[in-house]
């Protein structure tokens, strides 16, 4: 269920602000989001996996907050940000 190497690093080269930035909130966003994806699915096949169904709530929550900080920094990255990933908002 963990995200690759591989795809983190395909993340990491799309998202990240400059060439050594491994944490800013777009990238942390991205890979979160990644995260949820593959842990919605996850949950589609096993519905009675409740604490992986704690910790998607608790990713979904995380990455709400990073997004209200990106919003209130830069609206406009903001909006940049929630429409590549195609998050609705």
């Amino acid at each position: 269920m963990a995200l690759t190497q591989q795809r983190k690093q395909e993340l990491m080269t799309e998202y990240q602000a400059h060439e050594t930035d491994t944490g800013s909130a777009d990238l942390q966003v991205a890979l979160l989001t990644e995260r949820i994806n593959q842990l919605n699915s996850h949950l589609q096949v096993n519905p009675k996996d409740h604490a992986s169904r704690r910790g998607l709530l608790k990713m979904i929550g995380r990455r709400k907050s990073l997004l209200a900080y990106i919003q209130n920094k830069d609206f406009n990255r903001y909006q940049t940000l929630i429409n590549r990933l195609g998050i609705r908002r």
